[in-house]
């Protein structure tokens, strides 16, 4: 029996909130394994650095720019996609924020609907612009949920954002059913701690009086003895999920996580 070569030549990838962390990382490694990468991040900066240094490396990519939150930017980009490349193999829905983390009474609408914005509503605009372009050859569609709101649920105050990783989660399991006549698989990543930026949108408050009182053991990362993930170790997944190798693979959730999550589950 042949082993399929881990390789994406002659495919076309979009990966979102890809202007650093788990979204620049996996840019980066599906451009080596031979794939066109369209980068997309709400930074335009950040876009062009990722983009460029894909093809300094010798590869094919170009920046995109959008909030995935609103469906007219995104449907510019995939319009952008179809003039560029004529097609799309490879989805990597990942871009998010953390938003506000604070104790249910202090949350206002206005936090609730930003952070399900990006990170739900994204999810659904990215996924739903991005069919039409794979129907005809298949492919394999990411999302990028989290431990929170799947398998953890300790991180008090997290509401908003537990929820909308919780509702990604129950998404991507819809479609992966719905689109399976296309021959498009779709499958969740739930990462735990890992060192990115995403630190950066979150706002934390009058968390302390809320959290229930439990003491772990020193280090929340068994697997590492606290230290948390690193991007590349989640890029590297996301390339086993959109290759062949993972080719009878879909509707699931890998966890990756160092068992965080089920020590503080």
């Amino acid at each position: 029996m042949n082993t399929p070569t881990l390789t994406l030549h002659g495919k076309t990838a979009l990966v979102t909130g890809a202007g650093s962390g788990i979204g620049k990382a996996t840019a980066l490694m599906l451009a080596e394994a031979g794939a066109c990468v369209g980068v997309l991040t709400h930074n335009a900066r950040e876009a062009r650095s990722t983009a460029r240094e894909i093809t300094a490396a010798g590869h094919q990519a170009i920046p995109l720019v959008a909030d995935v939150s609103d469906e007219k930017s995104m449907k510019a980009v995939f319009a952008s996609l179809k003039k560029s490349w004529g097609q799309l193999d490879i989805v990597m829905a990942n871009a998010g924020i953390n938003g506000l983390w604070a104790p249910i009474e202090e949350i206002k609408t206005s936090d609730w609907d930003e952070t399900l914005g990006v990170n739900l509503r994204g999810t659904f605009l990215t996924v739903k612009l991005a069919v039409p372009l794979m129907k005809k050859k298949g492919g394999s569609i990411i999302v990028v949920s989290s431990v929170n709101g799947t398998r953890m649920f300790s991180n008090t105050g997290a509401s908003a954002y537990a929820t909308s990783k919780a509702g990604q989660v129950a998404f991507a399991r819809m479609i992966a059913l719905e689109l399976a006549k296309h021959s498009i698989r779709v499958n969740t990543i739930c990462p735990g701690a890992i060192e990115t930026n995403i630190g950066d949108n979150t706002n934390a408050r009058h968390l302390r009086r809320i959290r229930e009182p439990v003491r772990f053991p020193k280090g929340q990362v068994p697997l590492t003895q606290g230290k948390p993930g690193h991007a590349s170790q989640v890029a590297q997944l996301a390339l086993f999920l959109a290759s062949d190798h993972s080719s009878h693979i879909t509707g699931t959730e890998v966890f990756i996580d160092g068992a965080q999550s089920l020590l503080q589950g």
